[in-house]
């Protein structure tokens, strides 16, 4: 029997919307649909287009740094890919993969071999010349056989002229990575070596008005590793700040009215109790040092406590502090 009485309007059952799937099946979404960006994130996204640089977000892990590619490009129209970068990634993977044991194989068959047959477009070729990387950089009489593209079903409706790229947790790679990317990145083109082909941004399809950037890059890191000076003046950097307990109750509100078909007056008063809580736990984190809850886990938190019954004053507040929010390393 449970402890807790369970909240006004809380229960087991998702209230999304008909036909969407329950939260749990996707916790960490990144279709762009739920996301409060503050006025100085709007801002950075508007100099970073502005100067045609990347953005480079800075943060605690959990801060909403990768969820604001996909919202830029749900909101504006345009395409969107993505690269979460490992401690493997190179560079070069952005821009293109070759397989060279796929080609050996059919050489040692005898086959005609044609090295475009055998080139994989990146994210960047994506956005920046998508006409060539389905046809992996070939002419369009050519024969070879094109590349689905990423995000297929997502892109489809969306600006072929227009892209967002995220380059995801980029302090995994090693600075050869980072480095790597600088001419990429401003020039906007670069040379396929593997097939003799070079990738710069295709003429627009219709008229494109203004003067900003056509693509947009973001950058982000956990700072578990120092980039290169050389990288870091080459982008907007901006810091994603915690939110405040208010900002928390808007993040909150957004992501049920999108996911859970709104939020109810028991709601919003378990997420401003919840938010209080949270700002408290972040100090005293700081204060032992530790790892502070983010806004990822105060949604996970407010999701656990609204399905299962659970109040912040409740004999049980003190176990979802424990597994979800302070996540402590070793017991007391």
């Amino acid at each position: 029997m449970p402890i807790d009485e369970p909240a006004a309007g809380a229960g087991g059952s998702s209230r999304s919307a008909e036909g969407r799937p329950p939260r749990v099946e996707m916790p960490d979404r990144r279709d762009g649909r739920a996301y409060v960006m503050s006025k100085d994130l709007a801002l950075a996204v508007q100099v970073a287009l502005v100067t045609g640089r990347p953005l480079l977000l800075r943060g605690d892990p959990g801060s909403g740094k990768s969820s604001l590619a996909a919202f830029v490009a749900r909101e504006r129209g345009w395409r969107y890919y993505e690269h979460v970068v490992t401690s493997r990634t190179q560079a070069q993977d952005l821009l293109w993969r070759f397989d060279s044991i796929r080609r050996l194989a059919d050489a040692q068959l005898r086959r005609d071999l044609d090295d475009h047959q055998y080139v994989e477009p990146g994210v960047l070729w994506w956005a920046f010349a998508p006409e060539s990387a389905r046809r992996r950089g070939e002419p369009p009489s050519s024969t070879v056989r094109p590349v689905v593209e990423p995000n297929a079903d997502v892109n489809r409706d969306r600006s072929p002229d227009h892209a967002v790229v995220l380059i995801d947790e980029i302090d995994k790679a090693d600075p050869d990575l980072p480095n790597g990317l600088l001419v990429p990145l401003s020039s906007n083109s670069f040379a396929v070596t593997d097939a003799d082909v070079d990738v710069a941004i295709e003429a627009p399809t219709t008229t494109v008005g203004g003067s900003d950037s056509r693509h947009l890059v973001v950058v982000t890191t956990n700072e578990e590793r120092e980039l290169p000076q050389a990288f870091l003046r080459r982008c907007v950097v901006v810091w994603v700040e915690h939110p405040t307990p208010q900002e928390l109750v808007a993040i909150a509100r957004s992501h049920f009215d999108v996911y859970e078909g709104g939020m109810s007056e028991a709601d919003e008063l378990l997420a401003t109790k919840l938010a209080k809580a949270l700002d408290g736990l972040r100090a005293r984190a700081a204060r032992e040092a530790v790892r502070r809850p983010s806004t990822a886990e105060f949604l996970d938190a407010l999701h656990a406590c609204r399905s299962i019954g659970i109040t912040v004053d409740g004999p049980r507040w003190a176990k979802i502090e424990e597994m979800v929010l302070m996540k402590r390393q070793q017991p007391d």
